[in-house]
């Protein structure tokens, strides 16, 4: 849940079009009544349980500011250790798979110019908000529509990053959240199926050698490693976040 006072400032900053520092460097500011009545308004939708990223538009990713709508999963801190380990040894093709605002493909697009970066997911309207970060923050991505893997072609990459819906059916989550796409959100029963759907797709498309990195959910990692192990894969790797929490495994196509 957001902290009052700053999702009040972040709103009334956001209809004021200003930073929030503004607001601390002009207290004597005051709103228009159109500006007031607008700030009002949001806050009662955030009241509502709407989230504030969707009330603005807008959420930062990695030092850069992408635009978000009620289409696509709104970008999570955390995510960022997938991208940071995707950094950490880059390849030539790069697959961001159910990319939703595009914040992982278009951050590695532009982390990485040498790399061919394609970026895909099975909703249009998705993609479209996907296209516009790209073209805003001059990334070359190519965006492909497909459900998962299916569209694409067999020892096509040498990397795919996923952040997967990866949340338990039957989990309690704060409101907000469930204002969020539910396909990008929950990943089955137990919340480790789409891994399981997963992973032996993208077996199919790495070629030998090739790697495929993913976030991880709560109480997912022992579910990810055992599909590890059942399949053509090798140095296994887990990633910790600096709370200590298992945040993305790796492994290698072998």
């Amino acid at each position: 849940m957001d902290a009052p006072r700053l999702t009040a400032e972040t709103l009334l900053a956001h209809v004021l079009g200003v930073e929030r520092v503004f607001l601390y460097a002009h207290p004597e500011h005051e709103p228009s009544p159109d500006e007031a009545a607008r700030f009002e308004a949001l806050v009662v939708r955030r009241e509502a349980g709407e989230p504030t990223q969707y009330l603005t538009g807008v959420q930062e990713f990695y030092g850069r500011e992408f635009r978000v709508t009620p289409d696509v999963l709104i970008p999570r801190p955390e995510t960022e250790h997938l991208v940071e380990a995707v950094l950490a040894a880059p390849a030539e093709r790069v697959l961001d798979l159910a990319t939703g605002s595009g914040a992982i493909g278009v951050t590695l697009a532009l982390e990485l110019p040498a790399s061919r970066v394609v970026a895909s997911d099975v909703s249009g309207a998705a993609l479209a908000v996907a296209r516009g970060n790209a073209e805003r923050l001059g990334a070359r991505v190519e965006f492909v529509t497909s459900d998962y893997l299916a569209a694409m072609q067999a020892g096509s990459f040498d990397l795919i990053a996923c952040n997967p819906p990866y949340v338990a059916q039957a989990a309690a989550l704060q409101p907000e959240i469930y204002r969020e796409p539910e396909s990008a959100v929950f990943g089955g029963e137990h919340g480790w199926e789409s891994y399981a759907a997963l992973i032996p797709q993208a077996a199919e498309l790495l070629r030998p050698g090739g790697r495929l990195l993913l976030e991880l959910g709560h109480d997912s990692l022992l579910a990810v490693t055992e599909l590890f192990r059942a399949g053509p894969w090798s140095k296994v790797a887990v990633t910790n976040d600096l709370a200590g929490i298992a945040r993305v495994a790796a492994a290698e196509r072998i």
